[in-house]
């Protein structure tokens, strides 16, 4: 199999042509990982020495967003660099990929790049023929929209969510959302649910046991390895689950937590099980000399998932958890690693967001700003040169009914609810958003609600097909 996928790959390194110039490229993001569970992050409980690495080597984003809450919306921002809004995927299990919309995946395979999907797709389904994960098989024919209708030479995927040990099985009786201690007998499971399917359209169900971080991984670092010895450019992304609930834990990465509770237990370990595998990445990246030209950024999807005081994720001394569009909710964990660009040990408090990766990548290659339609993301190479000083574009943010509008220093933020206000907070002064300036700084505020404003009817209009 891979010696036929190698041919592929080197025969379009001969019809779209090769510069070692050009860096491969990979987009790592976790799954409900919050602000608060990284090491680099202040936290002293999980373990994360991959990624804390990783901090030292590159440039950590001090306020860097998803742009959404919550899973899907956000991963449709990194391969659009547009707000969900404006390509119908307002919230998670809806909608789906448009056609017409322009993925990062299309647009450089145009550039003689070849490109890989592994992990929790969520733009859509992967089968019109069988049930799978919550909407895949004929019931949800019209959400049909696989990776490799979106650019993607090669895929692992699963629609949405997989348990973080074992992925394809749970526990026989166990109706468990949050977690449960590995099956060791396999009289007592029962197929999961979600499967992984392939570019191809198959059900891919070999080496599925274990970790589920390591079960992607082993797909990524062949395509990796495969694109290298064709001497052609790669991009590929890789989508953990973890830490998305059910959280399961081995037994290796339970004994690490043995002092906490068992929910605990399951989820620092499957966080410190992925962290792993990306130092295991990283080093892959090393022994294959193409460390040095490639652009490797890690962020999250959306904040952690349930209460603080019930859920072992952490927003740190953020306000707000998945679902919301206070800090805690959108405010992720963020690292960018690119040796030939990036001074180690950088550290940025300019606020970035999902939809920058996509003009960003194509600034670097020189390829031309999509000009087409609204593009809500910026090109972030003038940060990596130190030649930004401040963002000088707010992010806008909307998801059921909530809306927020974050510039450079202060956040324009309504709740949605019946009648509820806008609220300004100064998150320089105030990142845990504790002090509400609106009746301070009315005129301030009264400016940010009219380029909310604006900035909604554009999403409107793009939401209605009038950028297609």
């Amino acid at each position: 199999m891979y010696r036929f996928l190698l041919v592929i790959l080197f025969v379009t390194s001969l019809t779209y042509g090769f510069t070692e110039e050009k860096p491969n490229i990979i987009l790592i993001m976790c799954d409900d990982l919050g602000w608060g569970d990284v090491g680099f992050n202040g936290n002293k409980s999980i373990r994360t020495p991959h990624l804390d690495a990783m901090a030292k080597a590159g440039m950590k984003f001090n306020r860097f967003y998803a742009a959404a809450p919550v899973c899907s919306p956000t991963r449709g921002s990194c391969i659009t660099g547009r707000h969900p809004y404006r390509y119908g995927i307002p919230f998670a299990n809806s909608g789906h990929m448009k056609p017409e919309e322009l993925t990062l995946a299309e647009l450089l395979k145009k550039h003689g790049y070849t490109t890989g999907h592994f992990g929790k797709w969520h733009l859509g389904t992967l089968t019109k023929k069988v049930k799978d994960a919550n909407r895949g098989g004929p019931r949800g024919k019209k959400h049909f929209s696989p990776p490799q209708l979106n650019g993607f030479d090669f895929c692992f995927s699963t629609e949405s969510k997989v348990p973080t040990w074992d992925p394809l099985i749970r526990p026989k009786g166990n109706n468990s959302r949050k977690w449960w201690d590995p099956v060791l007998e396999n009289r007592n499971i029962n197929p999961y649910g979600t499967a992984y399917w392939n570019e191809r359209g198959q059900s891919i169900t070999e080496n599925t046991q274990g970790a589920n971080s390591r079960v992607i991984m082993d797909r990524a670092i062949p395509f990796i390895r495969m694109a290298t010895k064709a001497k052609q450019p790669f991009f590929s992304i890789i989508w953990f689950h973890t830490p998305h609930l059910p959280v399961v834990a081995g037994p290796k990465y339970m004994k690490i937590y043995k002092d906490h509770p068992k929910y605990a237990q399951h989820y620092y370990g499957c966080i410190t099980a992925m962290d792993e595998q990306i130092g295991r990445l990283r080093s892959e990246l090393r022994k294959l000399s193409v460390a040095t030209n490639t652009l490797l950024f890690f962020c999250s999807d959306n904040g952690p998932e349930g209460q603080a005081d019930t859920a072992p994720g952490s927003a740190g001394h953020l306000s707000g958890r998945k679902r919301s569009l206070l800090e805690g909710g959108i405010r992720v964990p963020g690292l960018a690693e690119w040796p030939a660009k990036i001074k180690p040990a950088s550290t940025t408090k300019i606020p970035c967001v999902t939809s920058d990766y996509l003009p960003t990548i194509l600034a670097l290659l020189g390829i031309d700003p999509i000009n087409d339609r609204p593009i809500d993301g910026i090109n972030l190479l003038p940060l990596f040169d130190g030649k930004m000083v401040e963002r000088n574009r707010p992010i806008g943010f909307e998801s059921k009914g909530q809306t927020a509008w974050v510039g450079d220093r202060y956040k324009l933020y309504s709740s949605g609810k019946t009648k509820s206000e806008h609220q300004l907070f100064d998150l320089i002064a105030d990142p845990s958003e504790k002090q509400n300036l609106v009746k301070r700084e009315p005129a301030l505020a009264k400016r940010l609600a009219k380029e909310l404003a604006d900035w909604r009817e554009s999403c409107r209009a793009s939401a209605a097909g009038r950028d297609y």
